[in-house]
Protein backbone atom coordinates (compact mmCIF):
# COMPACT_ATOMS: atom_id res chain seq x y z
CA UNK A 1 0.00 0.00 0.00
CA UNK A 2 2.58 2.21 0.73
CA UNK A 3 4.69 1.76 -2.47
CA UNK A 4 1.38 2.29 -4.36
CA UNK A 5 0.97 5.77 -2.44
CA UNK A 6 4.88 6.13 -3.34
CA UNK A 7 4.77 5.72 -6.69
CA UNK A 8 1.08 7.73 -6.82
CA UNK A 9 3.06 10.90 -5.23
CA UNK A 10 6.32 10.22 -7.69
CA UNK A 11 3.79 10.49 -10.38
CA UNK A 12 1.74 13.70 -9.37
CA UNK A 13 5.02 15.32 -8.46
CA UNK A 14 6.71 14.37 -12.16
CA UNK A 15 3.43 15.66 -14.23
CA UNK A 16 2.78 18.84 -12.14
CA UNK A 17 7.03 19.38 -13.15
CA UNK A 18 6.03 19.03 -17.21
CA UNK A 19 3.36 21.62 -16.82
CA UNK A 20 5.67 24.17 -15.15
CA UNK A 21 6.25 26.50 -18.20
CA UNK A 22 9.20 27.66 -16.90
CA UNK A 23 10.55 23.69 -17.44
CA UNK A 24 9.34 24.09 -21.07
CA UNK A 25 12.03 24.74 -23.24
CA UNK A 26 14.34 22.36 -21.34
CA UNK A 27 12.02 19.88 -21.64
CA UNK A 28 11.42 20.21 -24.73
CA UNK A 29 14.77 19.68 -25.78
CA UNK A 30 14.76 16.41 -23.48
CA UNK A 31 11.84 14.90 -25.36
CA UNK A 32 13.55 15.71 -28.67
CA UNK A 33 16.22 13.92 -27.69
CA UNK A 34 13.72 10.77 -27.06
CA UNK A 35 12.20 11.64 -30.09
CA UNK A 36 14.98 11.93 -32.26
CA UNK A 37 16.45 8.44 -30.80
CA UNK A 38 13.20 6.41 -31.24
CA UNK A 39 12.63 7.78 -34.81
CA UNK A 40 16.03 6.89 -35.96
CA UNK A 41 15.63 3.02 -35.06
CA UNK A 42 12.31 3.13 -36.46
CA UNK A 43 13.34 4.21 -39.21
CA UNK A 44 16.79 2.80 -40.24
CA UNK A 45 16.06 -1.02 -38.38
CA UNK A 46 13.59 -1.72 -41.33
CA UNK A 47 16.34 -0.57 -43.90
CA UNK A 48 19.39 -2.01 -42.40
CA UNK A 49 17.58 -5.51 -42.11
CA UNK A 50 16.50 -5.34 -45.46
CA UNK A 51 19.79 -4.07 -46.70
CA UNK A 52 22.14 -6.31 -44.98
CA UNK A 53 20.43 -9.68 -45.69
CA UNK A 54 20.00 -8.71 -49.48
CA UNK A 55 23.49 -7.63 -50.43
CA UNK A 56 25.77 -8.30 -47.07
CA UNK A 57 27.54 -11.54 -46.79
CA UNK A 58 28.66 -13.15 -43.47
CA UNK A 59 27.09 -15.38 -40.63
CA UNK A 60 23.91 -14.61 -39.11
CA UNK A 61 25.86 -13.16 -36.04
CA UNK A 62 27.72 -10.52 -38.15
CA UNK A 63 24.75 -9.51 -39.82
CA UNK A 64 22.84 -8.90 -36.69
CA UNK A 65 25.58 -6.94 -35.30
CA UNK A 66 26.05 -5.02 -38.62
CA UNK A 67 21.71 -4.04 -38.15
CA UNK A 68 22.12 -3.40 -34.68
CA UNK A 69 25.16 -0.82 -35.08
CA UNK A 70 23.59 0.76 -37.88
CA UNK A 71 20.44 1.29 -35.88
CA UNK A 72 22.32 2.62 -32.94
CA UNK A 73 24.49 5.39 -34.99
CA UNK A 74 21.21 6.50 -36.54
CA UNK A 75 19.52 6.56 -33.76
CA UNK A 76 22.25 8.32 -31.33
CA UNK A 77 23.25 10.43 -33.80
CA UNK A 78 19.75 11.66 -34.77
CA UNK A 79 18.98 12.50 -31.36
CA UNK A 80 21.89 14.19 -30.44
CA UNK A 81 21.35 16.21 -33.54
CA UNK A 82 17.57 17.36 -32.14
CA UNK A 83 19.19 17.54 -28.68
CA UNK A 84 21.78 20.14 -29.73
CA UNK A 85 19.29 22.25 -32.16
CA UNK A 86 16.69 22.51 -30.20
CA UNK A 87 19.36 23.51 -26.83
CA UNK A 88 20.86 26.44 -29.42
CA UNK A 89 17.50 27.37 -30.58
CA UNK A 90 15.98 28.12 -27.07
CA UNK A 91 19.55 29.45 -25.95
CA UNK A 92 19.48 32.02 -28.73
CA UNK A 93 15.13 32.68 -28.15
CA UNK A 94 16.39 33.50 -24.49
CA UNK A 95 18.90 35.92 -25.33
CA UNK A 96 17.73 37.66 -28.19
CA UNK A 97 13.93 37.56 -26.01
CA UNK A 98 12.41 37.12 -29.53
CA UNK A 99 12.48 33.81 -31.86
CA UNK A 100 14.06 34.71 -35.46
CA UNK A 101 14.42 32.46 -38.42
CA UNK A 102 18.13 32.77 -38.50
CA UNK A 103 18.00 30.85 -35.07
CA UNK A 104 17.17 27.65 -36.46
CA UNK A 105 19.50 27.97 -39.43
CA UNK A 106 22.68 28.45 -37.32
CA UNK A 107 20.91 26.08 -34.31
CA UNK A 108 21.25 23.49 -37.46
CA UNK A 109 24.34 24.22 -38.28
CA UNK A 110 26.16 23.92 -35.18
CA UNK A 111 24.08 20.73 -34.87
CA UNK A 112 25.02 19.28 -38.48
CA UNK A 113 28.85 20.26 -37.96
CA UNK A 114 28.80 18.37 -34.55
CA UNK A 115 26.85 15.55 -35.36
CA UNK A 116 26.92 14.92 -39.35
CA UNK A 117 29.89 15.99 -40.25
CA UNK A 118 31.39 12.66 -40.23
CA UNK A 119 31.88 11.53 -43.22
CA UNK A 120 30.61 7.53 -42.58
CA UNK A 121 27.69 5.74 -44.56
CA UNK A 122 25.33 6.35 -42.38
CA UNK A 123 25.25 10.14 -42.08
CA UNK A 124 26.26 10.42 -46.07
CA UNK A 125 23.11 8.74 -46.37
CA UNK A 126 20.99 10.63 -44.26
CA UNK A 127 22.84 14.28 -45.76
CA UNK A 128 22.34 13.45 -49.09
CA UNK A 129 18.73 12.26 -48.32
CA UNK A 130 17.67 15.88 -46.82
CA UNK A 131 19.86 17.80 -50.05
CA UNK A 132 17.35 16.05 -52.56
CA UNK A 133 15.06 17.30 -50.15
CA UNK A 134 15.76 20.77 -49.96
CA UNK A 135 16.81 21.09 -53.53
CA UNK A 136 12.95 20.89 -54.05
CA UNK A 137 12.16 23.07 -51.45
CA UNK A 138 14.15 25.81 -51.95
CA UNK A 139 13.33 25.23 -55.97
CA UNK A 140 9.32 25.67 -55.07
CA UNK A 141 10.43 28.54 -52.19
CA UNK A 142 12.13 30.30 -55.15
CA UNK A 143 8.80 30.60 -57.29
CA UNK A 144 6.36 31.29 -54.44
CA UNK A 145 9.01 34.36 -53.54
CA UNK A 146 9.24 35.25 -57.30
CA UNK A 147 12.93 34.95 -57.72
CA UNK A 148 12.07 32.54 -60.90
CA UNK A 149 9.52 32.62 -62.91
CA UNK A 150 6.43 29.78 -62.23
CA UNK A 151 6.98 26.78 -64.95
CA UNK A 152 4.31 26.85 -67.83
CA UNK A 153 4.17 23.19 -67.60
CA UNK A 154 4.98 20.69 -65.39
CA UNK A 155 8.46 20.31 -64.75
CA UNK A 156 9.11 17.07 -62.68
CA UNK A 157 8.89 14.88 -66.71
CA UNK A 158 12.17 16.55 -67.52
CA UNK A 159 13.83 16.55 -64.04
CA UNK A 160 12.77 12.19 -64.02
CA UNK A 161 14.65 11.94 -67.63
CA UNK A 162 17.61 13.91 -65.77
CA UNK A 163 17.63 12.33 -62.82
CA UNK A 164 17.55 8.44 -64.26
CA UNK A 165 19.59 9.50 -67.27
CA UNK A 166 22.20 10.40 -65.34
CA UNK A 167 22.57 8.17 -61.92
CA UNK A 168 22.82 4.87 -65.13
CA UNK A 169 25.55 6.90 -66.64
CA UNK A 170 27.18 7.30 -63.58
CA UNK A 171 26.60 3.65 -62.49
CA UNK A 172 27.63 1.97 -65.67
CA UNK A 173 30.91 3.94 -66.39
CA UNK A 174 32.00 5.52 -62.75
CA UNK A 175 30.07 3.22 -60.63
CA UNK A 176 32.83 4.34 -57.85
CA UNK A 177 31.50 7.82 -57.59
CA UNK A 178 27.66 6.25 -56.32
CA UNK A 179 27.32 5.22 -52.81
CA UNK A 180 27.65 1.58 -51.97
CA UNK A 181 24.61 0.64 -51.07
CA UNK A 182 23.09 2.05 -54.51
CA UNK A 183 25.72 0.17 -55.96
CA UNK A 184 24.53 -2.84 -54.85
CA UNK A 185 21.02 -2.10 -55.61
CA UNK A 186 22.05 -1.26 -59.27
CA UNK A 187 24.33 -3.94 -59.73
CA UNK A 188 21.15 -6.36 -58.52
CA UNK A 189 19.19 -5.17 -60.61
CA UNK A 190 20.82 -4.04 -64.00
CA UNK A 191 24.45 -6.23 -64.40
CA UNK A 192 23.30 -9.60 -62.57
CA UNK A 193 20.22 -9.87 -64.49
CA UNK A 194 22.80 -10.69 -67.44
CA UNK A 195 23.97 -13.84 -66.08
CA UNK A 196 22.23 -17.33 -65.53
CA UNK A 197 22.70 -20.67 -65.73
CA UNK A 198 19.57 -22.66 -65.76
CA UNK A 199 16.36 -22.16 -64.07
CA UNK A 200 17.26 -22.23 -60.78
CA UNK A 201 19.39 -18.84 -61.30
CA UNK A 202 17.28 -17.61 -63.93
CA UNK A 203 13.99 -17.77 -61.67
CA UNK A 204 14.38 -18.82 -58.18
CA UNK A 205 18.03 -17.03 -57.28
CA UNK A 206 19.76 -14.53 -58.70
CA UNK A 207 22.65 -16.25 -58.58
CA UNK A 208 23.33 -20.18 -58.25
CA UNK A 209 23.50 -22.33 -55.18
CA UNK A 210 26.94 -23.40 -54.43
CA UNK A 211 27.15 -27.34 -53.99
CA UNK A 212 30.14 -28.41 -51.93
CA UNK A 213 31.83 -31.27 -53.71
CA UNK A 214 33.74 -34.16 -51.92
Amino acid sequence: MAGSDLMKTLMFTINNLLQQEKYKVALAVLKGFRNGAVYGAKIRAPHALVMTFLFRSGSLKDKLKAILKATYTHSRNLACFVFTYKGLQGLQQKIQGKSLQSHAFLAACVGGWLVFGENNNINSQINMYLLSRILFALSRLAVEKGVIPAPKQDPFPLFATLVWGIVLWLFEYYPHTLQPSLQSSMTYLYHDSNVWHDISDFLVYNKPRTISQK
